[in-house]
């Protein structure tokens, strides 16, 4: 995706929104739960997806391409929808990566391959890239991640000048959600600063009821693996050493919080399905093909504007009631 299919991408997505009626359907606030303020006037920020070949789980997913595009453009594309943030790139482990993204016209970086986390890769393209504040990792199996995230995280960073890095998370509804420790939960302060990350059910309830999971606001949140740094703090953190907590629960956010850094989260109403296991990769794919189906079953307005405006729904909406559909 070159810059003008970047500002064309942005634009199109601009205008599916405006002819839906409103800027999205999704709803963001504060962690603290007031609904979040207009964006303030963003620093330089720039988005960076890391992209690893070899994966534990699903070996090479972000070449899987049963949609017909790659795994890894359906990301980038979604990266595109953002508006707070100057542009995007890959940063590439392998010339394989590289030349996927080469093929469908996106801008990509190569890293070295002995980058030991997608927060190393970025700092490797941050490095390079002296004038620009606050760099975004994007992670490059989560497809269907909205634009609005993305701003939502920038926005909070740019507003909070005592924090170093912020991030995302959404309300948990299921218990089975809530026990599972591939699921990271988050917890904060009114503030909307980070306490603590876990894989275990935090905060613990000594005495458990159903009711607890339908309360608002929302008594549990799932951590979003959505990240914005500020550029200074973001070449330090490699150098940090990794902290007792991080270690235990395999958490690199804990070490932030261990050596005294403030996190600020921020709350959305938008459950994500990072692609993990060749069960979740399948998962997607149903998704996205119950989206084209609907994109197909939409009918022109009887009268009025041209049949052109009834399409004006977005492919993040249509993968939204694709969700639906399928219960996800």
């Amino acid at each position: 995706m070159t810059d003008s299919t970047l500002r064309a991408a942005r634009a199109a997505a601009t205008s599916s929104s405006a002819s839906a009626g409103s800027p999205s359907a999704q709803k963001t606030r504060s962690a603290a739960g007031s609904p979040a303020a207009k964006p303030a006037r963003s620093a330089s920020a720039f988005l960076v997806i890391p992209a690893r070949l070899a994966s534990t789980r699903l070996p090479r997913k972000l070449l899987l391409a049963e949609t017909g595009k790659p795994l890894i453009e359906h990301t980038y594309e979604s990266a595109a929808r953002a508006h707070l943030a100057s542009g995007l790139c890959v940063a590439a482990d392998h010339e394989e990566i590289a030349a996927a993204v080469r093929a469908f016209g996106g801008q990509v970086r190569m890293t070295s391959p002995d980058c030991a986390s997608g927060t190393d890769r970025v700092a490797e393209v941050a490095r390079q890239m002296t004038d620009v504040e606050i760099f975004v990792n994007v992670q490059g199996d989560e497809p269907e991640l909205s634009g609005e995230a993305i701003d939502r995280v920038i926005d909070l960073l740019a507003r909070d000048s005592a924090a170093v890095m912020a991030t995302l998370a959404t309300p948990i509804r299921s218990r089975r959600q809530l026990d599972d420790p591939a699921c990271v939960k988050v917890v904060f302060d009114r503030q909307g600063r980070a306490l603590y990350f876990s894989r275990s059910p935090i905060p613990h309830a000594r005495q458990w009821d159903d009711s607890l999971l339908s309360a608002e606001p929302a008594n549990f949140h799932q951590h979003i693996g959505l990240y914005a740094y500020r550029r200074d703090f973001l070449l330090r953190i490699a150098g940090i050493p990794r902290t007792p907590l991080e270690r235990l629960e395999n958490l690199e956010q804990l070490r932030v919080l261990e050596s005294g850094y403030s996190i600020a989260v921020g709350v959305i109403d938008e459950p994500t399905v990072g692609i993990d296991t060749p069960e979740d990769y399948r998962a997607f794919v149903a998704r996205h093909r119950a989206a084209q189906q609907a994109a197909f079953r939409i009918d022109p307005p009887a009268a009025g504007p041209p049949a052109d405006s009834g399409r004006a729904a977005s492919a993040l909406d249509l993968l939204n009631q694709a969700r639906q559909l399928h219960g996800r």
